[in-house]
């Protein structure tokens, strides 16, 4: 069964500097510590990555998994697993929003189910630690961008 979490921020960056980040895939190794190399292995008619194919540090292994995202609602960044080694589910989105101060307010939401079963501590601390650096780590980076 898969488990869904929901984790949010506030990131001190306009909405189009977060989802630029958020789109600039080949540059996510530069900030997620985790990701070991990023491959876009298809593209839309704007030129936004489909299908994308990742390579992570994950439970002391390495493991690759492609995403296909759908670019479909112009604030969300959403994602389906096409493909995974050690996961069945893999989805999640992004969904980013102004907030008063000039920020962006940003929900990260994921969906996993792993093909071999772990312990729900393990599994809730792995989920934790996988959402929370995922956000500091885009808050950080979208924090040092220059805006226009």
């Amino acid at each position: 069964m898969a488990d869904r979490v929901t984790e949010t921020t506030t990131i001190a960056a306009p909405p189009e500097v977060v989802l630029g980040i958020l789109l600039d895939f080949p540059r996510y190794p530069e900030w997620a510590r985790d990701l070991k190399s990023v491959e876009v292995l298809a593209t839309d008619d704007e030129g936004r990555a489909t299908e994308v194919r990742f390579r992570a540090a994950g439970m002391g292994r390495s493991t690759s998994y492609t995403l296909a995202y759908d670019h479909g609602e112009p604030d969300v960044l959403a994602w389906v697993l096409a493909e995974g080694d050690i996961t069945r589910k893999l989805d999640g989105r992004y969904v980013l929003s102004p907030s008063a101060d000039g920020g962006t307010d940003v929900v990260y939401e994921l969906e996993v189910e792993l093909v071999v079963p772990l312990p729900g501590f393990v599994k809730r601390r792995t989920q934790g630690k996988i959402m929370h650096a995922a956000l500091d780590e885009l808050k950080a980076v979208a924090e040092r961008t220059p805006t226009a």
